[in-house]
């Protein structure tokens, strides 16, 4: 079999739609422990849905899941052709990684706190902050494995954004 050549968009999206489902996947579990089958996707779908002002002659459960699920997998196919875009240049710069390592860990933070304060007020409707980080972690596990095992030369590369040194 030929190896074919890395692309950005096509990285990214397999990224994201793995990062996607396995997000997806997590809160199907939580939401069958819990007794209440969609009930994550049902009120994130609701909660977007007001929050960008649509009409409410559709809705139903069925609407706010399939429009939360269109959502969310387009979103994290944009984050992982972000991803994959900076994977492909720390192969010039490796010194990206750095950068990127720093904001991951302060987007991560801002996006836990956000979660357990819109938790707290119940705008979330009974989500805890916790199930969300969980979720988050594990699509960031799923994504940059897949970015890992894609690309090998990743760990030099860390090491000399990280350590300023020849790997």
């Amino acid at each position: 079999m030929a190896v074919r050549e890395h692309n950005t968009i096509r990285e990214g999206i397999y990224a994201g739609v793995l990062s996607a489902t396995a997000i997806a996947v997590w809160l199907f579990i939580v939401d069958i422990i819990e007794r209440h089958a969609f009930f994550t996707p049902d009120v994130l779908g609701s909660g977007l849905l007001r929050f960008l002002g649509a009409p409410r002659m559709s809705d139903t459960m069925a609407m706010h899941v399939a429009f939360y699920t269109v959502f969310h997998y387009a979103a994290f196919a944009i984050i992982g052709v972000i991803v994959a875009w900076i994977v492909h240049q720390a192969r010039r710069t490796p010194a990206i990684l750095a950068g990127f390592l720093i904001m991951f860990v302060v987007f991560e933070f801002g996006f836990y706190g956000l979660a357990a304060m819109l938790s707290a007020n119940s705008v979330l409707g009974g989500i805890a902050w916790y199930q969300i980080m969980a979720a988050n972690l594990l699509a960031s596990v799923v994504m940059f494995s897949f970015m890992w095992m894609r690309h090998p030369e990743l760990k030099g590369q860390f090491t000399e954004a990280l350590d300023g040194t020849d790997a």
